[in-house]
């Protein structure tokens, strides 16, 4: 009968030991700094506003605990449902022209020999612009007069002035176009990066077979770029759930709050309420918006787990 063995317990030397345990502390060391930052900076602002959800406050005056009244006055708000929909209606148009363009781009550029860097450079140029540069660029743009950049285009071809942003029709895809040329940089800077790590085999294999550019993109390019693709679409989706900056600048939610987004509908109820400032309905709607959006995106990354991985 053979002997049984046991397994014999790994020690480490002591100076072996004390290597890890003096590493250990040196990097708590420099991680608490960054932990206090961050608790300070968003946790506890995070837990601030979670508590004035249930106050009645304008950071003056004493607060009053209401429960879930702000709650309440909230979804009873008819211009609440106005806001969703404007913001689902921002959301599906940047989706369906926002998120193919970047890629497309990249794409494009990734085929270029030549002055590759000066082209990525000139897709991030707008997204170091200051917004507030570029809402006064594409106002110019969007001049309901003649003399308007856009409708002065249109004139070349007999067609009169167009009211860009006057047009309850016309103003929210005209918002969407500057987002996208706004924000599509950064997006083309991280395609482009991603597309660095496909092996050129694939694609030498592709030439080989004689495949075009769209069957090598197809076939090749987009299996490689799905965890990319997956990370941008949520983050898509995100920012243009939050979009603020483009309706407040442009259209202070106009004309008739046909631009009036949730995140505008937050800013209104704090700082621009008739009433004065109902902090307590801002943040409430601010908790509703972010619990919907982290659901969301649970949801979405447990339906794509499989899809990433394949």
């Amino acid at each position: 009968m053979a002997a049984e063995t046991r397994p014999v317990p790994l020690v480490l030397p002591r100076r072996a030991r004390v290597r890890i345990r003096g590493g250990g502390l040196s990097t708590l060391v420099f991680l608490i700094p960054l932990l206090l930052v961050f608790g300070v900076f968003s946790w506890i602002p995070i837990g601030r506003a979670v508590v004035m959800s249930f106050q009645e406050t304008n950071l003056v005056t004493p607060s009053t605990f209401v429960g879930l009244q702000n709650f309440r006055d909230v979804l009873a708000d008819p211009l609440l449902w106005t806001a969703v929909k404007n913001t689902l209606y921002f959301a599906f148009l940047a989706l369906l022209f926002g998120y193919p363009v970047p890629l497309v781009a990249a794409v494009l550029m990734s085929e270029v020999r030549r002055f590759k860097s000066l082209y990525s450079a000139l897709a991030y140029l707008p997204v170091v612009i200051p917004p507030v540069v570029a809402v006064l660029l594409w106002k110019f743009f969007y001049d309901a007069g003649p003399t308007g950049v856009f409708n002065t285009i249109l004139g070349y071809v007999g067609i009169g002035p167009v009211s860009w942003l006057q047009d309850s029709a016309s103003v929210m895809p005209s918002l969407v176009l500057e987002a996208t040329w706004a924000a599509a940089g950064g997006t083309v800077i991280i395609y482009l990066a991603a597309l660095t790590g496909v092996s050129t085999d694939l694609y030498e294999a592709a030439e080989i077979d004689r495949a075009s550019i769209w069957r090598k993109v197809w076939h090749v390019t987009m299996p490689q770029l799905r965890g990319v693709l997956l990370i941008t679409f949520i983050l898509q989706i995100v920012g243009t759930a939050q979009v603020f900056l483009e309706p407040f600048l442009f259209t202070d939610g106009g004309p008739a709050n046909s631009t009036t987004t949730l995140l505008l509908l937050i800013y209104n109820y704090a700082f621009a309420n008739s009433l004065g400032g109902e902090y307590g309905m801002a943040t409430a709607l601010s908790i509703m918006l972010a619990v919907v959006l982290g659901l969301l995106s649970v949801l979405y990354f447990r339906l794509t787990r499989g899809w990433s991985k394949s």
